[in-house]
């Protein structure tokens, strides 16, 4: 159940915390991945990385470097996954960045880069992988949004704006394409352990967890975990949707 073999999956921030851990669970189930990032190095290693622990019968994972902030290259980057791997079964926009400020003091250049990065490339990327989708009566395309996204967050306007926008576009998206064989859907993660979190002190650990009815952050595995279900082939009937993975802290 929920085997990826024979698809192949773009990644974007692939070679951070939650993105290397989606990778990690696609490729696990036999997707092929073209990894992105703006890191050539770091996206290069984690290729290595992918590639020396799981065998399968494809060539290989591949990257493609790439600055969500730059349209030219974020148009680029479906063609540029289907000159090397031939098809786009899985979008996985997962790349995003925070900068955080009070509203009243937020500078346009703050608000700017978040909703360049974690909106508008995200539409460009989905309307660029909906030609081949189309035409292969086949996709899937995952969002991954936060819970600030339905909270809010003091300090977060535009990355709260980012992620709800992202939300509404995903449902649109995917009543536009669902006769088509495609589905869209978001994951919305609550606090995930990852090197950010895992420099915060205990105190500010334990005040985290007490919000989490689990009392512990998620593991990035478990973010991979809800992509892959979503990815594949079983979850022909659901879209539109958004899966939140946040351990009870918000129960919507």
């Amino acid at each position: 159940m929920f085997s990826l073999n024979g698809m192949n999956a773009l990644v974007t921030g692939a070679s951070g915390g939650i993105g290397s851990a989606i990778a990690h669970a696609l490729a696990s189930q036999g997707a092929r991945l073209a990894l992105s990032g703006s890191n050539a190095a770091k996206l290069r290693a984690f290729r290595d990385e992918l590639n020396e622990t799981y065998a399968h019968e494809h060539d290989g994972h591949v990257e493609i470097t790439c600055d969500l902030g730059n349209q030219t290259q974020v148009e680029e980057l479906i063609p540029a996954m289907l000159d090397t791997l031939g098809s786009v079964d899985i979008l996985v926009n997962n790349a995003g960045i925070t900068r955080d400020n009070l509203g009243m003091r937020m500078k346009d250049d703050e608000w700017d880069q978040v909703i360049r990065i974690n909106l508008e490339a995200a539409f460009r990327l989905m309307r660029a992988a909906a030609k081949p989708m189309m035409k292969a009566r086949f996709g899937r395309i995952i969002n991954i949004t936060s819970v600030v996204g339905a909270t809010g967050n003091p300090g977060q306007m535009n990355y709260c704006a980012a992620k709800a926008g992202l939300t509404g576009m995903t449902k649109a998206f995917a009543q536009e394409v669902a006769s088509r064989g495609i589905t869209a859907n978001c994951v919305a993660p609550g606090f995930i352990r990852t090197a950010m979190t895992s420099a915060l002190d205990e105190k500010q650990q334990a005040a985290i967890n007490g919000r989490i009815p689990m009392g512990r952050m998620g593991e990035g595995a478990e973010i991979g975990a809800a992509v892959a279900f979503l990815a594949s082939r079983e979850a022909a009937y659901v879209t539109g949707e958004t899966l939140h993975v946040n351990g009870g802290m918000a129960m919507l």
